[in-house]
């Protein structure tokens, strides 16, 4: 999409394949698909909407609206607020998926089970990827609005947007032309046997959206937060505070280089841009926006390697329409590099995810092991991959089937704790 000052905005959509191998129905430009973690800049934009109400200030200690917010950390449930939130620095251990029922209660019971949840790194000392702390942020939007997480999105962001085909619920999905996730197998694509995460995780990654909805999102953020028949949807101040530069990544090749409030940031080509990835069971979306061209394009899939394709697709679009050039995918030197992988050696630990460095015999080795509830939902949860040195503290993986790298980061906090960051996660040294 790309607005037009002078006419109407230019709205190109495309469809191919299917929605779900195992019937063949047909995906159209309307289909109904899972858009993941985009879901957080929407529940970024309700919490931005409070403040232009003057009813929550970023920087009070959340307490003040959930006094009985209780974390592994007493001090951290004492002081963390809502700015932590959107720029994931609060620490809070980010990849809990605990499922705390359908009911309207769900995310009040799954942030009182956080007390039991290891703190990740200290309050505002990094920054990692954090699912909890945004049913966190989903939580105070329920107590400041007297609705519920899913109601608030509907009646504060859908409505006065006028997108028809945008839920947050399965049973609305239901009702639209919707996509099943698929995961890769032998015999071609599989469809993967859960459609959606707990309820819970809703102000994390539940929102379902055909592309055009995505698209009329994401173009009330291009016009400092108006709705395309005129509706002021948030001030053009929150608008701008929500793109611009909160912290800085310790990561700068897997997403962006820094993060707002929400969005990601993003520096291709000496230009801006802001945007956001999505990832569920089987479903992968993709959203970047290029403000100083009033450009917004989205890709929702639902199966395959979909990094590789969204890579493909997006050099293309962006080098041909905006005449912006992608950065080169992240790989490691056609030479090798000589490192010293002592110092990292040892098992790093978080939610969910349990990462071991072992001294190989030929080379350096990387055993990711999925726990928790996901190791349920993951076909292969135990992968060993070699480390392929880049620098001192940085080496390159890459996934079987895949064409991309994936950087691992090794590195100490101001406090000298040792951490290794991988697929935008910090995670502890252990042992």
């Amino acid at each position: 999409m790309r607005l037009r000052p002078d006419g109407p905005d230019e709205l190109v959509e495309a469809a191919y394949g299917v929605l779900n191998v195992n019937t063949g129905v047909e995906t159209t430009t309307d289909s109904v698909f899972q858009i993941g973690s985009i879901s957080k800049v929407w529940t970024a934009t309700l919490v931005m909407q409070l403040v232009d109400e003057g009813l929550l200030d970023l920087d009070d200690p959340v307490v003040r609206v959930l006094p009985e917010l209780a974390l592994s950390d007493p001090t951290v449930a004492q002081q963390v607020t809502m700015r932590h939130l959107l720029a994931h620095t609060s620490g809070i251990d980010g990849d809990v998926f605990t499922d705390t029922g359908r009911g309207d209660d769900c995310l009040e019971k799954y942030v009182a089970r956080l007390r039991d949840e290891a703190q990740n790194h200290p309050l505002g000392a990094t920054w990692s990827y954090c699912n909890s702390g945004f049913v966190l942020a989903g939580l105070v939007i329920e107590k400041l609005t007297g609705l519920t997480w899913d109601a608030a999105v509907r009646t504060r962001l859908t409505e006065p947007l006028g997108l028809a085909r945008t839920s947050t619920l399965p049973e609305e999905a239901l009702l639209e032309r919707t996509a099943c996730g698929h995961t890769d197998s032998a015999d071609g694509p599989e469809r993967v046997p859960q459609w959606m995460l707990p309820r819970a995780l809703g102000p994390a990654g539940l929102i379902n959206a055909s592309v055009a909805d995505l698209l009329r999102f994401a173009r009330m953020h291009l016009t400092g937060g108006v709705a395309e028949d005129g509706t002021r949807v948030l001030s053009e101040r929150s608008t701008a505070a929500m793109a611009a530069h909160e912290v800085d990544l310790p990561d700068r090749y897997t997403l962006g280089d820094s993060w707002g409030l929400g969005w990601i940031r993003f520096g291709w080509d000496g230009r801006r841009l802001i945007g956001h990835d999505g990832n569920t069971i089987g479903q992968s979306a993709f959203l970047r926006l290029l403000p100083e061209q009033n450009m917004v394009v989205a890709l929702l899939t639902n199966g395959g390697s979909a990094g590789d394709l969204y890579r493909d697709l997006y050099r293309e679009v962006f080098a041909d329409i905006a005449g912006v050039t992608m950065p080169p995918p992240f790989t490691p030197p056609a030479e090798p590099v000589s490192v010293d992988v002592t110092p990292h050696l040892g098992t790093y630990e978080r939610a969910s995810t349990r990462l071991e460095v072992l001294d190989g015999a030929d080379g350096p080795v990387l055993r990711m092991t999925v726990t928790g509830p996901l190791a349920e939902l993951t076909p292969d949860p135990v992968k060993e991959l070699a480390l392929i040195a880049v620098g001192t503290d940085l080496f390159a993986i890459r996934l079987p089937d895949r064409d991309s790298w994936m950087p691992v980061t090794f590195y100490r906090l101001s406090t000298g704790e040792r951490y290794l960051h991988l697929g935008v996660r910090a995670t502890p040294k252990v042992t």
